[in-house]
C-alpha cells in the first residue's frame, strides 16, 4: 500500500478516537473505560470489513494504529483538562470527518482486493459508520446512523463520487479528495439543515 494510503488511515483511526474520547468524557468513563470507548469507535468498523474481506485484521498486522488511536485518545484528554466544558459540536464534527476518511480507506482498501466497485462502497459505508454505531450503542445512545439526519447515506454518496471520478480516469488521490469533500459536506450540511430522507408515517 502507498504512503498516503497509510497516512489517511492513522489520520481516520486518530479522528474516530477523539470521537470516542469526546463520548467517554460526556459518559463521565474512568481511564479504561476511555480507552476502550476511543478503541472501539476507532478500528471497530475496519475490523468488520476485513473480517468480510477474509484478509488480516488492519491493527493486528500493523500497530501503528493501536498507538494512533492511544495517542489521539491521550492528547484528547489533556485537552479537556484545560477545557472541561464538553464541546457536542466537536463531537459531530470529528465524527464527520472520520466516517469521511474511514468511508475512502475502506474503498480503497476494497479496491486493492479486487472486490467490485458495490461492494467497495458498501466497505466503505461499513468502515465508517460501524466504529461510531459501536460507541453509541456502548453509551446506550440512539446511533447516529439511526438518529434522523442524513449519515450512512453520506458515506454512499461520497463512494459514488468516488466511482464517477474514477470511472473519468481521475488519480487516486483526486478521487479520495472528491469522495472525502462530498461525504463532509453532505455530513455537516445535514447537521447544519437536517437533512433527511423521506420516512413511512402512519396517518
Amino acid at each position: 500500500m502507498t504512503d498516503w494510503f497509510h497516512w489517511i488511515n492513522l489520520a481516520g483511526v486518530a479522528v474516530c478516537a477523539v470521537s470516542g474520547t469526546l463520548m467517554a468524557y460526556q459518559k463521565r468513563m474512568d481511564g479504561f473505560g476511555v480507552v476502550v470507548l476511543a478503541s472501539v469507535t476507532a478500528i471497530g468498523g475496519g475490523t468488520l470489513r476485513d473480517i468480510v474481506l477474509d484478509i488480516p485484521v488492519f491493527w493486528v498486522q500493523d500497530t501503528d494504529y493501536l498507538y494512533s488511536t492511544l495517542v489521539a485518545a491521550l492528547v484528547t484528554i489533556i485537552w479537556l483538562r484545560f477545557s472541561p466544558r464538553f464541546p457536542y459540536h466537536y463531537l459531530l464534527i470529528a465524527d464527520a470527518f472520520g466516517l469521511a476518511l474511514f468511508n475512502v480507506v475502506g474503498m480503497e482498501k476494497a479496491l486493492i482486493h479486487d472486490a467490485p466497485m458495490v461492494v467497495a462502497i458498501a466497505m466503505g459505508t461499513i468502515t465508517g459508520v460501524f466504529g461510531g454505531l459501536l460507541r453509541d450503542v456502548i453509551c446506550r445512545e440512539i446511533p447516529l446512523v439511526l438518529n434522523g439526519e442524513l449519515y450512512a447515506i453520506t458515506c454512499i454518496i461520497g463512494g459514488v463520487a468516488y466511482a464517477i471520478a474514477r470511472h473519468y480516469g481521475f488519480e487516486s488521490q483526486w478521487c479520495v479528495i472528491i469522495s472525502l469533500a462530498t461525504t463532509v459536506l453532505m455530513r455537516l450540511g445535514a447537521l447544519r439543515w437536517h437533512w433527511q430522507l423521506p420516512v413511512f408515517r402512519i396517518e
